[in-house]
């Protein structure tokens, strides 16, 4: 039996600390011409390919410097990681090394950040080490393709996998709804920009402020037969 971790990563996982933000800014002013400021651009929830799709829009840009603007935002993103105060978020680490000693619990990245992006991002904050392969975000992909292509990736690992140890954990509307579309309990943290009143709103199967100690948290989301093993 095999319980399936599908993370969130910016606001779940880690803070960047909006460094991102200045990667796309960067992006755009080379790309696409623009000084604009992104401080009021929401991108909770968005895919990067979304946010590098409304840039080129707003920007008055065609479709065709929607994906040079994506791969100039990767190129830029490790530098400005550095130049920001993020962290990783509250008992993180301590559930993934938990994590690691447990040979039933598989954890895999189901984010809206492309591949190079998500790889900057967990590297720079020491978490690769704890996820192998993941789903990410792709030119014209939604959440619900990504969470359906993440799905298929753990069960071509890891066999069929019941609905009932299959887990969403993120800090948005949109990570709740891509759960549900994979028949996944959702599990949604208060870390990000919503609030916990406004995640309830969407019906999570679990909604916390933050994520909790891991004696907690695997006492909530493992079967007694795997959490045993810890």
């Amino acid at each position: 039996m095999t319980v399936v971790l599908f993370w969130d990563i910016d606001g779940t996982l880690l803070s960047t600390a909006r460094a991102g933000v200045f990667a796309w800014e960067g992006a755009i002013r080379e790309v696409l011409g623009s000084d604009r400021s992104l401080d009021s651009f929401p991108t909770a929830g968005l895919t990067d390919a979304e946010i590098a799709t409304k840039l080129a829009e707003e920007c008055g840009a065609g479709l065709d410097r929607i994906v040079p603007t994506l791969r100039r935002y990767e190129e830029l993103l490790p530098s400005c990681l550095p130049m920001r105060t993020g962290h990783v978020l509250p008992n993180v680490t301590k559930i993934l090394d938990d994590i690691k000693n447990l040979p039933d619990v598989a954890s895999m990245p189901l984010t809206g950040n492309t591949a190079i992006g998500a790889e900057a991002k967990l590297t720079h904050y020491g978490l690769s080490g704890y996820f192998d392969g993941g789903a990410f975000s792709g030119y014209g992909d939604d959440r619900a393709t990504i969470a359906r292509r993440a799905l298929d990736l753990a069960r071509s690992r890891h066999g069929d996998i019941r609905a009932e140890n299959t887990y969403v954990i993120g800090d948005t509307p949109k990570d709740i709804a891509c759960g549900k579309v994979i028949n996944a309990r959702t599990v949604a943290v208060a870390t990000g920009v919503y609030t916990l009143d406004e995640l309830v709103k969407y019906d999570p199967w679990w909604a916390i402020e933050q994520l909790p100690e891991p004696d907690e948290f695997f006492s909530k989301v493992m079967p007694t037969s795997v959490a045993g093993n810890r």
